[in-house]
């Protein structure tokens, strides 16, 4: 019989509320600038897109106020442990709004927003409802916040990429990303009742605890966890979960499209790696011990089939974004080999990657936007001697391309050398995983370098070669990224070191 809670009961939950809501200041601002901005975009009269705009780069600033606060408080769960505070969450907290901003600034250069979209209030607040929902996914400890987080990024995300309402493109990609995303969702809330069924517990440390002391039915948990994998799997665009990628990549707004292929895939690690790295009980052989098989062995085959699907079928591209797209399945195969070595070096390199990857993937779509707004093409073909007619925009596009790659002496380059190298220190059974993702790295080498190609050793289709002006702003921001992906790939300490000190999550001991 349902007995109601007594007196003592229900202040005491009242008491544990106040105390966590002082956890939760970034979230609560961040709530407030999207009520904000939907405010303003009601009541501003006339041309209000520059104000929309620049009150939401400055709230998302003010945010790291907020965010750096929280480093003097202790590390723990709270909200009855469904949300942590740790390094690890506060990393993303910071890579996330970092995201937002960048999303923000591409989004003012995009001539495609002026002719279709009229009021761009919505838009923002949507951005900054989504940065939220991936702050809660990083800091997530419960199962039903996992689901929660992921939904209202999904959603979000799921209204941004078919924002363009009159372009077919982008209505034909918010709908598969829509049903793709229903049945991942679908697929990894069954995987949730599953486990919980097994140990009537939805936080991740209690699971792991339940399933150590009590056991479990292997056959049950072996369906149950590829359940919740096949939604992970979705989030970060990894084989054979990735079939939404490309047409979704393609079809939605570019600022969009750079802001998926970054800070959602980050937001989907973040939950990846919360989720095995506590929620599965240590031993020996971690995943063996929740599945009995061999988990590993299956994330290998994930990374390895990513990585090399990726850049197999990237060789065929012609779009540009397209191109990336499957850019971006590879990259997810490269960032599982960080998570495979289940350590604090695979976990710092992991990081790191995904430092690297937001300023190379961020910088490429930003010119990929400039050029679209001079040619009104996304079409490789039609690079041909751009790097004439926009000699910064092609020297910019060829670095971050470079540092995709991987090569000296940009940031990428680091990021992948950390990653062979956590693999390597791991033993010599992960040599080979090394050295398939160095030769699918020469692979990806031939499609990004055709780029460059088209732009400088390719004579242009059109008689004119004058060249094109870009706006000193975007010439600022081009080269501000530029100079970055080059310095930190020279002097790289300060990103490892931040990568380093985020590698601990609450309730874990890697080994």
């Amino acid at each position: 019989m349902f007995e109601l809670p007594s007196g003592a009961e229900i202040q005491g939950i009242i008491a544990s509320l106040k105390a966590s809501v002082g956890f939760f200041i970034p979230e609560i601002y961040l709530s407030v600038l999207f009520m904000l901005l939907i405010v303003i975009d009601l009541v501003a009269k006339g041309r209000k897109n520059n104000l929309l705009s620049i009150t939401t780069l400055l709230g998302l600033a003010g945010s790291f106020f907020f965010i750096y606060q929280q480093h003097a408080l202790p590390a723990g769960e709270f909200f009855f442990g469904m949300y942590v505070l740790d390094e690890f969450a506060l990393f993303f907290k910071y890579f996330f709004v970092l995201s937002g901003i960048l999303a923000v600034i591409i989004t003012m250069a995009d001539e495609q927003f002026e002719t279709e979209v009229k009021s761009i209030g919505e838009y923002y607040a949507l951005i900054i409802a989504m940065v939220i929902g991936m702050i809660m996914m990083a800091s997530s400890s419960d199962l039903l916040m996992i689901f929660l987080s992921m939904e209202l990024v999904s959603f979000t995300a799921y209204i941004l990429t078919g924002y363009f309402k009159r372009n077919a493109r982008s209505s034909e990609a918010a709908l598969k990303y829509l049903v793709y995303g229903a049945v991942s969702s679908g697929l990894m809330v069954y995987g949730f009742s599953l486990i919980y069924g097994l140990t009537a517990q939805t936080n991740l440390i209690k699971i792991s605890s339940e399933l150590a002391t009590h056991g479990y039915d292997p056959l049950v948990m072996i369906f149950s966890t590829l359940l919740v994998l096949a939604g992970f799997g979705y989030k970060i665009g990894a084989v054979p979960f990735h079939f939404w990628s490309p047409d979704v990549y393609e079809g939605a707004p570019t600022p969009i499209t750079a802001y998926l292929s970054v800070a959602s895939k980050a937001a989907g690690f973040a939950l990846l790696m919360r989720f095995f790295y506590i929620a599965v009980p240590h031993g020996g052989q971690p995943y063996e011990d929740i599945l009995g098989i061999d988990w590993l062995s299956l994330l290998i085959l994930l990374s390895v089939a990513s990585m090399i699907y990726g850049n197999v079928v990237a060789l065929w591209q012609k779009n540009v974004k397209r191109l990336l797209a499957y850019s971006s399945i590879a990259h997810a195969g490269y960032l599982l080999l960080g998570i495979i070595v289940m350590n604090e070096l695979g976990t710092q390199a992991t990081l790191f990657y995904l430092l690297s990857y937001f300023l190379m993937n961020f910088g490429a779509f930003y010119v990929v936007i400039l050029i679209a707004n001079k040619t009104g093409s996304e079409n490789i073909d039609d690079y041909r001697g751009l790097g004439k007619r926009m000699p910064l925009a092609g020297a910019a596009l060829t670095v971050f391309l470079i540092s995709l790659v991987g090569l000296p002496p940009t940031l990428g380059f680091v990021g992948k050398l950390m990653i062979f190298s956590a693999l390597i220190a791991k033993g010599s059974l992960y040599m080979w995983l090394a050295f398939i993702g160095i030769m699918t790295s020469v692979i990806s080498l031939y499609y990004y370098m055709l780029i460059p190609l088209n732009m400088y050793l390719r004579e242009s289709r059109q008689q004119e070669e004058k060249e094109i002006s870009q706006g000193l702003p975007a010439q600022i921001f081009l080269a501000v990224l530029m100079i970055l992906t080059i310095y930190f790939g020279l002097f790289f300490t300060p990103l490892s070191d931040f990568a380093l000190s985020s590698s601990a999550m609450f309730g874990l001991t890697l080994y």
